[in-house]
């Protein structure tokens, strides 16, 4: 079909208006939502090939002059021959637009990636681009515990074949996973990029992690539950402890290292005059200077 219809574009529409086109299009008929429906998996091939065609500037021009087909494969020449009009045969064209693993080897040529990101953020939170060869690339965006534990999750590339790829624990964001030969003939190389947590940060191997703390368990001490990647833990809380104490948990961090918790005395939510007058005949009897050695405390 002619690529202006199938994007339902008209000839003179800009690049913004063929990338909104197929954004909206491909989001309808992409595969991952669409299971199982080989209309609408076609329907995605040749909203591929279009957008790969109309994307391009050159291969638009091309087109439009009659030069290419609506699968952007080079038409044989017009006229008496090879030379006629200055161009040699159909080689000449499809040198030009699929030297080095130009943008038509696969029907993932011309997909930018936003377009993408807007489609596998929507269905399973990756994208992919074309490389300057026949490797395919996709980025996939995985949570803090499958990165630190390891994890399988499957993608869908764009022709709709699903493929499993296996998260090793440790992953971190920037790694690239290989899946050698799915590409045809090239590889598929998924880029990891590892959602922040809201309890944990990574040092390394280890973890650490900010724990509340009762003013009563920071005095008098006590145990209680520690949250972990795969499970609690009870932990000892000293008497006497500090905000910003670090306690270690052994064994709880990645790939073998530990989790540091470190401890933030949190208030009660009303200090009523009883604790203010407590803790005034305390402070009384046993006077103490937190800042001593502090910078500019006299």
């Amino acid at each position: 079909m002619d690529p202006y219809q199938v994007l339902g574009i008209s000839k003179s529409a800009s690049l913004d208006d063929v990338k909104s086109a197929y954004r909206k299009l491909a989001k309808k008929y992409h595969p991952d939502l669409n299971p199982g429906n080989k209309d609408a998996e076609k329907k995605f091939k040749e909203l591929n090939t279009a957008n790969a065609i109309l994307s391009d500037p050159d291969l638009r021009g091309k087109y439009d002059r009659g030069e290419v087909d609506e699968q952007g494969s080079p038409k044989a020449p017009q006229g008496p021959g090879p030379g006629f009009g200055g161009r040699g045969g159909g080689g000449p064209y499809y040198y030009e637009t699929q030297q080095d693993g130009g943008r038509y080897s696969s029907q993932f040529g011309g997909m930018d990636s936003d377009i993408f990101e807007s489609i596998f953020g929507q269905a399973m939170g990756g994208r992919g681009r074309r490389t300057a060869n026949t490797d395919q690339n996709y980025s996939m965006e995985i949570s803090f515990k499958d990165a630190a534990l390891g994890a399988e999750q499957e993608i869908t590339l764009p022709t709709g074949k699903k493929v499993k790829v296996k998260i090793p624990a440790g992953m971190e964001s920037g790694k690239k996973i290989r899946l050698k030969g799915l590409a045809s003939p090239g590889d598929v190389y998924v880029e990891i990029q590892v959602q922040p947590s809201k309890l944990f940060t990574r040092v390394g191997h280890n973890l650490e992690l900010e724990l509340p703390i009762s003013l009563t368990e920071a005095v008098l001490g006590g145990e209680v539950p520690v949250p972990t990647l795969d499970s609690a833990v009870m932990m000892k809380i000293p008497a006497g402890s500090s905000s910003g104490s670090k306690l270690r948990v052994r064994g709880k961090g990645i790939a073998g290292g530990d989790l540091l918790v470190i401890l933030k005395i949190v208030m009660p939510p009303k200090v009523d005059s009883e604790l203010q007058e407590d803790v005034r005949k305390w402070s009384q009897k046993n006077p103490y200077n937190p800042r001593e050695g502090f910078p500019g405390d006299r």
